[in-house]
């Protein structure tokens, strides 16, 4: 009921007219309301584009695909997510960004603030019964997969296609999942073909048998490591038998057990991942750390010991894990180490006609020769992550120089192939080569066995390590099953020796440096 004029109690003109008046009022605070509302969704849209374009698809869809506006005022906005690692994440990594993103749209914006939406949050009262009708009709299943122990609450898989309902049915929980990495898009080959059936195994077993616990998986960098760990997780939680699955780096998992320790909160989070079904680890050389790394050595022994299937990977063999605590590498070195070997010719060349494929679904008119393709897979040798990058090169010149020859590919491409430089050669790389070529495995070549087939690998591998790297004795000894140096010193000199008199030696030799600098 609005006020009358004092002056003019029994004027029923005057307050009429302000009656009127008032109603006009509101009408115009209403408009200027929705006005609002629409320049802040422009702001938060077009913030929304810059900000997809500075940091890449991907990564805007891994940590600020579910970020919402939650509210802005004149000086301040308020933006929500649903967990609170993700809060912690951009707070850490992007606040300064989106703040300047927001400024450049309207200068008056001096703060931005991340808050945690809650998952049973009230929504907007349906405009009529039939809405309402609806709304109370559908399960409550958006609110009911996130009752995962708020110790570890993550990110679900990002899933862009609703054939894929791991964030609806078992939400995988830690570190987020990349929808690209599954099985369905690992290219097969030579090289990884005994990680890719037992990583499959592991997934298909759901919560029955335990195999290869724990499963280490190792190779160099860009070999399809992540790849293989992700597409384990994710097959794993659409299982049948719906086992608890969490995938972690090793830089999550330091993270979330350091802040769980700042907030008291350190049993919470240990009793959280006792009750999981599979743990996943991803990039274990970067576990740093005393009180962590045996905290995670219980964690380690309490799965394995209840059953609980584990998989690790690395850029190393668990036994090269200098930096692990001894008892964390003796754990790992218990199960099954599956290393994962550069890609051979055919499988680059598959990969190729993959990311093709993959290019002509979003654009039917992308078309590149075959000849192309085999020419990229012969001169990219090295992983497939750079064997990527040499394809989104092709990818973004085509659109410009439609008419692509080898010529112009070696040209667009050299920085690649290497440019002549030296390869950084790896004892990893050596070890690898000289047991391919005795015949012996990699396993025996550090082992404390000494027969004549074993110690003369062995030897010629030190020296090599040696000559070809800059690694000392003392590090190269530790490399080889944890030796003296003095037996690497020893192992080098008879080698040296040996190669002076003995030419065939001398040119099995040379034929070893050019098997690993290939």
């Amino acid at each position: 009921m609005h006020a009358r004029p004092v002056t003019h109690q029994n004027d029923n003109d005057g307050a009429m007219k302000a009656d009127v008046g008032t109603a006009t009022a509101q009408g115009a605070q209403q408009l200027m309301t929705g006005a609002e509302m629409t320049k802040q969704n422009e702001i938060f849209t077009k913030v929304q584009a810059k900000l997809k374009a500075q940091v890449g698809q991907e990564v805007f869809t891994s940590w600020f695909g579910r970020l919402k506006m939650q509210a802005m005022s004149k000086s301040v906005v308020r933006l929500s997510v649903p967990t609170a690692f993700l809060k912690s994440w951009i707070n850490n990594k992007y606040l300064d960004q989106i703040t300047t993103l927001f400024q450049e749209e309207d200068s008056n914006i001096l703060k931005v603030e991340i808050t945690v939406r809650s998952a049973t949050r009230p929504t907007a009262r349906p405009a009529n019964d039939a809405d309402a009708q609806e709304t109370a009709s559908k399960p409550a299943a958006s609110t009911a997969i996130r009752k995962e122990p708020a110790s570890i609450r993550g990110t679900s898989a990002h899933v862009s296609s609703p054939a894929r309902p791991i964030a609806a049915n078992n939400p995988v929980i830690g570190s987020p999942l990349d929808n690209r990495f599954t099985f369905d898009t690992f290219v097969e080959g030579a090289s990884n073909r005994v990680a890719l059936a037992a990583a499959k195994t592991i997934a298909e077993a759901g919560t029955g048998a335990v195999r290869f616990n724990p499963l280490f998986i190792h190779s160099s960098v860009g070999l399809g490591k992540t790849h293989l760990l992700q597409a384990i997780a994710s097959a794993a939680s659409q299982h049948a038998r719906n086992p608890r699955v969490v995938y972690l780096t090793a830089e999550y998992f330091m993270w979330r057990f350091a802040t769980a320790l700042r907030d008291n909160d350190a049993l919470s989070f240990k009793e959280s991942l006792r009750s999981i079904d599979l743990l996943v680890i991803d990039d274990m050389q970067f576990l740093q750390g005393k009180s962590i790394q045996h905290e995670f050595c219980h964690l380690l022994n309490m799965l394995l010991d209840s059953a609980r299937q584990v998989v690790v990977a690395a850029d190393r063999a668990p036994w090269e894990l200098e930096s692990l605590d001894p008892r964390v590498r003796s754990r790992l070195q218990g199960g099954v180490a599956i290393e994962i070997e550069a890609p051979d010719y055919d499988m680059r060349l598959g990969m190729l006609r993959q990311k093709t494929a993959e290019a002509q679904t979003d654009d039917a008119t992308f078309e590149i020769d075959d000849e192309i393709l085999q020419h990229v897979a012969r001169m990219i040798t090295s992983s497939g992550r750079e064997l990527e990058g040499a394809f989104n090169q092709l990818l973004f010149r085509r659109s410009f120089e439609p008419n692509l020859s080898v010529d112009r590919v070696d040209e667009l491409l050299g920085h690649l192939v290497g440019s002549g430089e030296p390869k950084r050669v790896r004892i990893e790389d050596i070890q690898r080569v000289v047991s391919r070529h005795y015949n012996v495995s990699k396993q025996e070549l550090v082992s404390n066995r000494r027969t004549r087939v074993i110690v003369k690998p062995r030897q010629i591998a030190m020296y090599l390590a040696k000559t070809m790297t800059p690694r000392s004795f003392p590090e190269i000894g530790r490399r080889f099953g944890g030796r003296d140096h003095t037996t690497v010193l020893h192992a080098v000199r008879k080698i040296e020796d040996l190669i002076t008199n003995d030419t065939k030696l001398g040119h099995e030799v040379e034929l070893l440096k050019r098997l690993i600098l290939e």
